[in-house]
């Protein structure tokens, strides 16, 4: 009987203990739970949902058509251009990066910028955002014939330098006064995946972005690594991005922030053509800016293929705290052009240790509107 009672006692106190650990294990869970699900949502959440129409999948060798184009909607691709124009003026002030400073985000940049008097139009060039096209167009407008660009080696873009000088800020501002102004934009980690593909996966032989890859290789890459390709994966080139980001370096052009390149804060920028809609997009501009004689729409791929063919290909070889890493490197492009995360986060592979994750999800800034810091 007595020995009944001890095991009972035994037995009670086991219960006690079990139900004490479940407790305090889940009064420890559920703030880093809710922590995630707030913090996550903040990224995979779109600012705003775009009502104008239905976005097709954007393809880099597309060829756009002219009799396909004459039958859009222009009115539709007025309002929805216009809704852009006006969502970039309200963020900009928003998030305070249309007040001057001396950094790099406020602090206007005339650089890009390509400006043609004789048909009042400004362009600031982003690469990997329709470049190549746009660049052909504006080498077209300058006067260069299309057989000339056809058989030449040099450089378009150093064609165009050529026939538009960089302009100074007192000339962009005067010219962007009795001008159509405008840019094309890509969703941030869609452009960055272009980038590498272009100028890291098959760099030219001899070339910067090829001694690039060796040094990336050379610093990112595991001894252990078996079958890795000659040129860096996504990973590692991923890895050292963000490096350079925490190190304060100057990035290349073909990946540095819209936000930075074009500061497009600073300028009042008319048509924000998105490369999800250039074939309505760039129909609409030409016609507003009367060159449908002069110049068609088109899309000139200079790269390897469909870059959103490759998206799921690469973005699954990254863990989703490097997702959120480099959402917080284009932070301000994903804000000011209205992209999210949806569907790229989900494609990250889970972390082996989830305290990674975590501070990735809980990375903040002390100043909102500064430059993005890595920590």
């Amino acid at each position: 009987m007595r020995l009944r009672k001890i095991k009972r006692t035994q037995a009670n106190g086991w219960r006690i203990a079990r139900r004490c650990v479940i407790f305090f294990t889940v009064i420890c869970l559920v703030p880093v739970f809710l922590v995630f699900m707030v913090a996550t949502d903040h990224y995979i959440r779109p600012v705003r949902p775009l009502s104008f129409g239905i976005r097709k999948p954007f393809t880099e060798d597309r060829i756009l058509t002219p009799h396909v184009l004459k039958n859009k909607n222009m009115s539709m691709v007025a309002r929805r251009l216009d809704f852009r124009r006006r969502y970039l003026k309200k963020t900009c002030n928003v998030l305070g990066l249309d007040r001057p400073g001396n950094d790099s985000l406020h602090k206007p940049n005339p650089w890009e910028y390509l400006v043609n008097d004789k048909h009042h139009l400004v362009w600031c060039n982003v690469f990997k955002a329709a470049s190549t096209s746009w660049m052909y167009n504006f080498n077209i407008l300058a006067g260069y014939s299309p057989k000339f660009l056809r058989n030449s080696r040099t450089p378009p873009m150093t064609l165009a330098r050529q026939k538009y000088g960089r302009p100074t800020l007192e000339t962009l501002q005067k010219a962007l006064n009795g001008s159509l102004s405008f840019l094309i934009v890509r969703h941030p980690l869609e452009r960055l995946l272009s980038a590498y593909r272009d100028k890291i996966q098959y760099a030219v032989p001899g070339s910067v972005h090829r001694k690039l890859g060796k040094e990336i290789i050379r610093k990112y890459r595991k001894k252990a690594a078996h079958e890795a390709p000659i040129y860096p994966t996504y990973p590692e080139f991923v890895d050292w991005l963000v490096s350079s980001v925490r190190n304060g370096q100057t990035l290349d052009m073909h990946w540095t922030p819209i936000v930075e390149f074009c500061t497009p804060c600073m300028f009042n920028i008319q048509i924000v053509a998105h490369t999800e809609t250039l074939e309505e997009d760039q129909a609409y501009l030409i016609k507003r800016a009367g060159l449908e004689s002069v110049i068609k729409p088109q899309w000139k791929n200079a790269g390897k293929g469909s870059t959103t063919a490759q998206i799921f290909k690469h973005y699954s070889q990254l863990t989703r705290s490097q997702i959120l890493q480099l959402y917080h490197i284009y932070r301000f492009d994903f804000e000011l052009f209205n992209y999210s995360l949806n569907g790229y986060l989900e494609l990250g592979k889970p972390e082996s240790d989830p305290s990674k994750l975590l501070a990735a999800i809980t990375m903040r800034d002390n100043n909102p509107n500064s430059v993005p810091q890595i920590y």
